[in-house]
């Protein structure tokens, strides 16, 4: 099976250069669901875009009988911050012009509806499937106002122009699968979405931090939050629903790396997760051990950054993926002062038990500067 190729314009630069989005598109023989999965969105994380190539490799080779809906797959989907570099460093987290994280842009439905309760009084009755179509008309109307604002004589911040770029080739997907990696040194591991982890599970990834909270407008949460809400809103009116609506997060390993293991693991999931939900027909699919597989989920909240409380360079630093006690010593920091002592070093020590899923990859630091990070 052959996909479909489309270059998608994004960026007229000052040299007259375009830079683009490339899309492709694998449309199987029976209609079905719509999945779209995308890599890159930060600059420095770059194993997604194996991952996304070797499923391309892999599309090729089945017939349009073993796949139901369509797959839309975006490598580079951020070709401005993929190529920002400070000396040999790819850095691109964000938008340099805007001082924006280019992961808390995109535009959330729920905060621009009018009356998501009077919507839901309006569907109380209605079939679930009707109710998807009639919701998404709302969402898709209200998105193509942003269109008007852009094209506008005034116009908008090109953050604003990306984000509806990438927003619109998404909006009436399925499911949303987002690849990205550490800026740092990280482990492999999944973002998830209230209610939806028995589908976490199908990843087979070591762990999955679950969202009990969230006020950033990332491009999963943007994108599910819409659906969770009126979910929410049908239970206070007394009727259960679940919409076959899903967003992944795949935090694949290390920045700046193509790291062998963390793509295998990355395509060993997204297969298995489209092979779960009837996407894909393959053989060996979905996996014998994901049936029983218990996947460790932790809420976000319980994410704690440790950061430096004074300058220096860190040694004697807990390994990535250690478990960890209260009281243990995590680093410590050679502290050079400018104030005619000799040199200290200052032990630095866990506040809680816990995982270090997460390390930064500099160890000389500024007061202030990210060390580690451990879930508990």
């Amino acid at each position: 099976m052959l996909p479909t190729i489309s270059t998608i314009p994004l960026r007229h630069m000052a040299s007259g250069d375009v830079l683009s989005l490339q899309v492709y598109k694998f449309i199987g023989a029976q209609p079905g669901k719509k999945v779209y999965i995308q890599s890159n969105l930060h600059g420095a994380e770059i194993a997604g875009n194996a991952v996304i190539y070797q499923l391309i490799e892999f599309l090729q080779t089945i017939n349009e009988t073993d796949l139901s809906g369509e797959i839309w797959l975006v490598p580079v989907c951020n070709p401005i911050s993929t190529n920002v570099r400070s000396h040999v460093f790819s850095s691109g987290r964000f938008c340099s012009y805007e001082g924006k994280d280019w992961n808390r842009i995109f535009w959330d439905y729920e905060k621009h509806a009018d009356d998501l309760l009077a919507f839901a009084k309006s569907q109380i009755n209605f079939e679930l499937e009707v109710v998807r179509k009639n919701y998404l008309s709302q969402i898709q109307e209200k998105f193509a106002q942003i269109l008007e604002k852009i094209n506008s004589s005034s116009g908008v911040p090109y953050t604003e122009r990306f984000s509806y770029r990438l927003q619109s080739l998404c909006l009436d997907a399925d499911y949303l699968i987002d690849l990205h990696s550490h800026t740092n040194q990280g482990l492999n591991y999944l973002y998830l979405f209230p209610n939806r982890e028995e589908s976490a599970k199908h990843f087979l990834l070591e762990f999955g931090i679950q969202f009990d909270f969230c006020d950033e407008d990332g491009f999963d949460k943007a994108f599910i939050q819409p659906w969770l809400a009126l979910e929410q809103y049908f239970k206070q009116l007394g009727r259960e629903i679940r919409f076959d609506i899903e967003a992944w997060t795949l935090e694949l390993g290390t920045g700046m790396q193509m790291n062998p293991d963390s793509v295998k693991k990355g395509l060993r999931g997204v297969k298995n997760y489209l092979a779960h939900k009837g996407v894909l027909r393959i053989s060996g699919f979905p996996l014998k051990e994901s049936a029983s597989y218990e996947m460790s989920l932790k809420p976000r909240s319980q994410m704690k950054r440790y950061y430096a409380p004074t300058g220096g360079m860190i040694q004697s630093r807990v390994e990535l993926g250690s478990s960890v006690k209260a009281g243990e010593r995590l680093y410590q920091i050679l502290n050079f002062n400018k104030e005619g002592k000799l040199p200290t070093v200052i032990d630095v020590s866990a506040e809680q038990d816990g995982l270090v899923y997460d390390i930064s990859a500099n160890q000389a630091v500024n007061e202030g500067e990210l060390v580690l990070g451990i879930i508990e």
